[in-house]
């Protein structure tokens, strides 16, 4: 089972999480995804990575310019070895021009790559968000201030990107979870948020970057340490804040945290709703072979070396902590039921299924089950309160252990058919998907059973790619 782990032992924010997971691709597979990321169309937005050595530990570090300006001098005084300066990467992959996307992507290239809806926000953005003006500070990933963003623009921004629909809700998800936070801790409406700490052009990059080469790795599970915060204070657009500064503490909730010596904020509101989206399970690493190693090295000197490391293997031990929502429903037809269902797996849901149920005054009734991972709670329970009649939700945590999961592309003399691949824990097991053998059957006039002998035959695989 591929595993993902990644050591917080010095926090976690946007640019190290992206600089460890690069480094777990190959140097070419790097320039890919570089360019990407500057392909995407973030306006005036251009990311860059360059090797670095910090306390005898070579790592990466990565750098963000927007409209031309660097976020600071990084560690002028540190001796750095390039790799992939953006001027000379992008004159190579270019031929002498840089691609530098200043408005969103064409009606073409929406349709190719997807694109949420229409010029407002996703669907599972709080309707009618508005923009405002606000000062920008992130202690770990930047030095300035910046002027803020609403949560309808990053949306709008979003929406126009070149990545597909997964990696747009991902990040679109990861916002929602800021935003909340932020609500929360300013006791104001979320259509009023101003992003301080995260709005901005080199924010967006961060997070989409991320969010971006998570797909690109595909790991079966991600788990990582607790998150080390730091202590002390940190000064941001509302003055002196106590670390974990309060946004980041309430994106932090249900994440094992610890704070130490270190004077300074080690986790950023970014990093936190990184390392909160997509990590499952938190603690010791588990038993796994690990193939590569990954180190992001971060900007500050905090007098050791500060840096987010990531490794990737493979491991027999699949876990991750999930919740049950469940809702009691007797005044929704089928169809009604259906519709949500599908909405809440757009959602970001494990998996959604019913039961049927006997409910007062003798009335049948359907219970809604919704199986998600602890960061996406308030955002499916949102969902579940839209698109169902429900005045009330349940939850509580639980346990899964999975097989890892993978679909194989076999080359059949009828066509292609993918093969669903289970394994772990001593088992392997496969499944052909019955909806490509049904295809093929109708379309050759032929039984099914030809279909599935054809399949069985074993023939070379053509192509491999995870399923969630």
């Amino acid at each position: 089972m591929k595993s993902l782990y990644l050591d917080l032992g010095m926090g976690a924010a946007g640019d190290m999480i992206t600089a460890a997971l690069l480094e777990l691709f190959n140097e070419g597979e790097q320039d890919d995804i570089i360019w990407e990321l500057n392909d995407a169309g973030i306006p005036g937005t251009l990311i860059s990575a360059e090797k670095i050595k910090r306390y005898g530990i070579e790592g990466t570090h990565v750098h963000v310019r927007v409209n031309g300006t660097e976020e600071e001098d990084f560690m002028a005084s540190y001796s750095r070895k390039p790799i992939r300066f953006l001027d000379q990467y992008t004159e190579q992959r270019n031929g002498g021009r840089a691609k530098v996307q200043q408005g969103g992507t064409s009606q073409a290239e929406n349709e190719e790559y997807g694109h949420f809806h229409g010029h407002g926000p996703h669907p599972y953005t709080p309707e009618g968000s508005s923009g405002a003006d606000g000062q920008s500070h992130d202690a770990h990933e930047h030095g300035e201030h910046h002027h803020g963003t609403g949560l309808y623009e990053v949306t709008d921004i979003i929406n126009r990107l070149r990545f597909s629909i997964k990696v747009k809700t991902d990040i679109v998800n990861i916002y929602n979870m800021i935003a909340e936070a932020e609500s929360t801790v300013h006791g104001v409406p979320v259509t009023d948020i101003h992003f301080h700490e995260v709005g901005t052009m080199d924010a967006i990059m961060d997070v989409a970057a991320v969010c971006f080469i998570m797909d690109k790795l595909s790991p079966d599970q991600v788990c990582a340490s607790p998150v080390h915060v730091g202590a002390g204070t940190v000064e941001c657009a509302h003055g002196v804040l106590p670390v974990p500064a309060p946004a980041t503490a309430e994106i932090l909730k249900d994440v094992p945290i610890y704070g130490g010596e270190i004077q300074g904020e080690l986790c950023t509101p970014t990093g936190a709703a990184l390392v909160k989206y997509f990590v499952s399970d938190f603690g010791a690493m588990p038993t796994m072979k690990i193939e590569k190693i990954g180190y992001g090295i971060g900007s500050k000197d905090f007098g050791r070396l500060n840096c987010v490391r990531a490794m990737i293997g493979d491991t027999n031990e699949a876990r991750e902590n999930v919740l049950e929502m469940t809702a009691n429903i007797d005044d929704m037809t089928a169809e009604e039921i259906g519709f949500a269902m599908e909405r809440l797996f757009d959602a970001g849901a494990l998996d959604v299924f019913t039961t049927p149920i006997g409910m007062k005054k003798s009335r049948p009734g359907t219970m809604l089950h919704v199986l998600c991972r602890p960061a996406r709670r308030e955002l499916l329970a949102g969902v579940m309160f839209k698109y169902t009649t429900t005045l009330g939700i349940r939850e509580q945590e639980m346990k899964r252990h999975v097989l890892s999961r993978k679909v194989r592309e076999v080359e059949t003399e009828y066509g292609n058919v993918r093969v669903k691949i289970s394994s772990g824990y001593g088992v392997k097991r496969r499944k052909i998907e019955y909806d490509d053998m049904a295809k093929i059957a109708k379309e050759k006039g032929i039984p099914l059973s030809e279909v599935k002998k054809s399949v069985e035959k074993g023939m070379k695989p053509r192509k491999t790619y995870r399923i969630d």
